[in-house]
């Protein structure tokens, strides 16, 4: 599966990877950026370590990590990616999402979120795409909802999820 670069003139989505990773240390490291993800990132360790599994997600065909680069403030602003892929069912969920603080309410969310949904639906003939959000997460909730995503439910006991303080 060859790594899709998706762009527009405001953001451009590429592969995330342990070449480029380095790039997002700064914005990792902001308080709370990833506060209801159950990963740590806020070392360059840990970072690479999020990355490496993101990276194995995608060689086993279940994942797409993309690096965000604000293409209209020309600086990298965190990441994003397919996950959970299910080639078979064409059901596939965006989520593991984080960008910088300056970047939220910019409209960057939402260019990036149609660019992936654009190719989930048009190039990959996807049937279903999914947002995985923590319910806490209410202002990832109201973003979604802004680009016409619908609730389906709150799942409950998914996953155990550890936070370190």
């Amino acid at each position: 599966m060859k790594a899709p670069t998706l762009e527009n003139e405001y953001v451009k989505l590429a592969l995330l990877d342990l070449s480029n990773y380095r790039k997002l240390i700064t914005i990792a490291q902001q308080e709370n950026i990833v506060q209801y993800l159950p990963s740590k990132i806020d070392t360059s360790e840990d970072l690479k370590d999020y990355v490496q599994t993101a990276v194995n997600g995608y060689y086993h065909k279940t994942a797409i990590p993309f690096i965000i680069f604000n293409k209209t403030k020309n600086i990298y602003a965190g990441c994003t990616r397919f996950m959970n892929i299910d080639w078979k069912n064409k059901v596939l969920e965006i989520g593991a999402t984080w960008i910088g603080r300056e970047f939220q309410g910019s409209g960057l969310n939402k260019n990036m979120k149609f660019l992936m949904l654009q190719y989930a639906f048009e190039t990959l003939n996807f049937q279903k795409v999914e947002f995985r959000i923590d319910e806490r997460n209410t202002r990832s909730r109201k973003a979604v909802e802004k680009i016409g995503a619908t609730l389906e439910g709150i799942l409950k006991k998914k996953c155990v999820f550890i936070r370190w303080f």
